[in-house]
């Protein structure tokens, strides 16, 4: 493998890493293999094929992974995909808590890794969920069996406003929560406005 692929950013990240040094380092030298390029993007070390986002490497408490861009069309043969949230549309991360296991599995890395760039190469795009697929919390759905405008605001939103408001209330594990995240967002979604707005 020539060092010429490496980039130096990667390497401050790599040697900056308080944990999964090793993995990373292990991770990188796969995926690298693959004729991939390398770039830190979303401060993590990101792989491209011309310029299309193909695997991020990321490290968590508990494990690190090799994020596919694009993982909800990979076939996985061996079941080894993971989504990382229910709202994850499109990524899907391989996870490892040693450099053991990363080694073992090279083969079959490289093979994800290459099915995802052939994914890239054939232009496929992941069908988005629409809107009215997805789950509105109790919570929101409560208020709107109360305040009927409220209900009407949401529905004029756009789409995405309305996915980011739904996963944001949905994100909150105890209701509580929830119910506040609801209250705190009533008028800004009576106003026509996004989360972020």
């Amino acid at each position: 493998m020539t060092n010429s692929k490496k980039n130096r950013k990667v390497d401050g990240f790599i040697k900056k890493a308080k944990t999964w040094k090793e993995e990373f380092e292990t991770l990188r030298n796969i995926v690298l293999d693959c004729e991939l390029t390398e770039d830190i993007k979303w401060m993590h070390p990101c792989y491209m094929f011309e310029g299309k986002n193909i695997v991020l490497i990321h490290g968590f408490k508990e494990y690190c992974a090799l994020m596919f861009h694009k993982g909800a069309l990979l076939k996985d043969p061996h079941g080894i995909l993971i989504q990382q949230t229910e709202n994850s549309q499109t990524a899907r991360q391989i996870r490892f808590t040693n450099v053991q296991e990363i080694v073992e599995m090279e083969s079959i890395l490289k093979a994800y890794i290459n099915e995802a760039i052939e994914v890239e190469k054939a232009g496929l795009e992941v069908n988005f969920k629409k809107t009215s697929e997805y789950t509105i919390p109790e919570e929101l759905q409560n208020k709107f069996d109360e305040i009927p405008a409220l209900k009407t605001s949401f529905e004029a939103l756009t789409p995405g406003r309305q996915r980011a408001y739904i996963f944001y209330f949905s994100n909150a594990k105890q209701s509580k929560t929830r119910a506040s995240r609801v209250e705190k967002y009533m008028q800004q979604i009576l106003d026509g406005k996004g989360l972020n707005d």
